[in-house]
């Protein structure tokens, strides 16, 4: 308990230290809505009832004729409306630095959550739900916000109005000062007490609510399967379940902060009423003035007021901090595949590939999964190689380690030479153009999605790219064509029909290297011989991987390797395996098709 206790004192001073740095890249802006504050703070609540307390010292003296009171009170006047009209102006000044510096911190805390996200690798990303990551980085830079908005707008002029209720009120009533200062002691003592109780609850609160957006988005996203076999209701229970956990956690938060309030309300009723005493026997005890006796009560009954909203305000505070806690702890994970310092660009002039004694592994927890166990694969420059064998082979395994989605344990890979964990990785994936077996695509249009693979192309490049998948009949067939919006991954369109856009994107890549995951599984045979060509010119005289369950897409192609257990356990053409007689020359004659289990 104690260790999770530390654990999340730890994340909250890392949580503290990411917002702390990215404040501090706008020091003018926040120093800004410091000073404002605090001269909000003093001119309105504090030199307002000074100026007061003098001009009823001034009244209570008496001797001041009609004809003398502007005389008399006129410096009072003026300087009341200098300091109403200065206080006024660092209001606004407040509230407009406040806004600024959440546009610009919030801008700079997206962008770094952003880069993180995108920077990590697919194991990271594999094991994570989409929902919940987009729900912890809104809930991380909003949480900024809250806090600034606290520090600002409650916990400065909170603290403020203790200095200087003291400072102001010291010199004239030292005894009643003392007592005020013991108990203001105490009352945050208790709070803070309190306060540190309660932040694992939060932490457990927010946690609880960023499963039950995983929950919420697993849901939707798979929502046709969820239909399609009639499991409603069961989704319904695993997303009851998660929102029961998360009314469990605001539950158990809201009891402990209302004990909380109640507390730090009976230490506000004691100030109080010291404040009555010594305001009933001030005058005759101490010879305390009428004046001091109206600066002590406005003083003090403000200073409550403020300390009345310490429980909201630490209870905002302790949300905001367990909300950003989930996505701290993301931001503290080292990146799984990172650049080496000054990495040079991938340069590929013939695009021969190697595996070199390979050696890799998948981890879940504790427990690793081998895939290679010292590998050794040449592919040639420019020659089409199929991949084949059954599911758990690792064919699919050896393409994301070649683009470098995760990083391998040992050996090397080498791209005409050059060891791809020296070079950048975005040089690397742009030298190769992947098609996977799954189509990605944006909620955007089709001509955006073909352009993916080509910033800044034209629409006669995005045409031609598309003719040659054979994707333009059905493109055009909409009534926005090119224009039209695919969807959340691509969901407007057909498997088929998705794929061709994803080919297309391979094919206006024009990169030296292809990598096609089984590129034609989703096409029907009607389509998959109108683009079978179109995908021949295309490998022409690049270097490509096929990976293939449907063994007619590899029989034409330079060389097939077939793949069992982290293995080649056969390398030849078409002809050659069929006449070895092994488990290629198997599994052709026992395919159906052409088809395979997919890995």
């Amino acid at each position: 308990m104690a260790s999770r206790a530390g654990d999340r004192a730890s994340v909250t001073r890392r949580s503290l230290a990411y917002y702390w740095r990215a404040t501090m890249h706008h020091k003018g802006i926040f120093a800004l809505s410091i000073v404002s504050t605090l001269g909000f703070v003093f001119l309105l609540s504090y030199a307002n009832p000074l100026i007061v307390g003098r001009i009823v010292d001034l009244v209570g003296a008496g001797g001041v004729g009609p004809d003398q009171v502007f005389a008399v009170f006129g410096p009072y006047i003026a300087l009341m409306i200098a300091v109403n009209a200065v206080g006024q102006v660092c209001s606004k000044l407040q509230d407009y630095s406040v806004w600024k510096l959440e546009i610009a911190v919030n801008y700079e805390l997206d962008t770094n959550v952003f880069d993180r996200l995108s920077n990590q690798s697919m194991t990271f990303h594999t094991n994570r739900f989409g929902g919940s990551l987009v729900s912890q980085t809104s809930k991380f830079v909003n949480a900024y916000s809250s806090l600034l908005e606290q520090l600002i707008y409650a916990i400065l002029p909170i603290a403020s109005a203790a200095v200087f209720t003291i400072c102001l009120l010291a010199p004239l009533v030292p005894l009643y000062v003392a007592i005020l200062s013991a108990l203001l002691v105490v009352y945050l003592a208790v709070v803070y007490t309190l306060f540190k109780r309660l932040l694992p609850m939060n932490t457990k609160a927010a946690g609880a609510q960023n499963s039950l957006s995983g929950e919420l988005s697993d849901a939707i996203t798979n929502i046709l399967a969820v239909k399609t076999y009639g499991r409603e209701s069961y989704e319904h229970s695993l997303f009851d379940a998660a929102n029961r956990q998360v009314v469990a956690a605001d539950s158990l938060r809201m009891r402990a902060s209302v004990l909380r309030g109640s507390v730090a309300a009976a230490l506000i009723l004691v100030i109080m009423i010291v404040l009555i005493v010594f305001i009933a026997g001030g005058n005759a005890w101490f010879g305390i003035s009428a004046g001091t006796v109206v600066m002590m009560f406005t003083y003090t009954y403000s200073l409550t007021m403020q300390f009345n909203r310490v429980n909201s305000v630490l209870q905002n505070v302790n949300r905001a901090l367990g909300d950003s806690h989930d996505m701290t702890v993301i931001l503290d994970e080292p990146v799984l595949v990172q650049d080496a310092p000054d990495a040079p660009d991938l340069v590929v002039r013939h695009g021969a590939i190697d595996f070199r004694d390979l050696e890799f592994f998948y981890t879940d927890g504790e427990a690793a999964t081998p895939v290679f166990d010292h590998f050794d694969l040449h592919i040639p420059a420019g020659q089409r190689v199929g991949l084949v064998g059954k599911s758990g082979s690792g064919k699919t395994t050896l393409t994301k380690l070649l683009l470098r989605l995760t990083d391998i344990q040992k050996g090397e890979i080498a791209i005409d030479g050059q060891g791809i964990s020296s070079v950048a990785q975005v040089s690397l994936r742009r030298q190769i153009a992947y098609v996977p077996q799954e189509p990605l695509l944006f909620h955007r249009t089709i001509a955006e999605n073909i352009a993916y693979g080509k910033p800044g192309a034209t629409m006669d490049e995005i045409r031609r790219a598309a003719d040659q998948a054979n994707a333009t009949e059905f493109i055009e067939a909409f009534p926005e064509g090119f224009q039209t919006v695919t969807g959340e991954r691509g969901v407007k369109l057909s498997g088929g029909q998705r794929q061709r856009i994803a080919i297309a994107r391979a094919i206006l890549a024009d990169a030296p290297i292809l990598v096609l995951d089984e590129a034609t599984s989703a096409l029907d045979s009607e389509s998959e011989q109108l683009i079978q060509q179109a995908l021949e010119n295309l490998m022409r005289g690049r270097t490509s991987i096929v990976i293939a369950h449907r063994l007619s897409t590899v029989a034409s192609l330079d060389r097939i390797v077939v793949l069992a257990h982290g293995a080649i356990v056969e390398d030849g053409t078409h002809e050659e395996l069929l006449a070895a007689g092994g488990e290629y020359a198997d599994l052709w004659d026992r395919q159906t098709g052409g088809f395979l289990d997919a890995e």
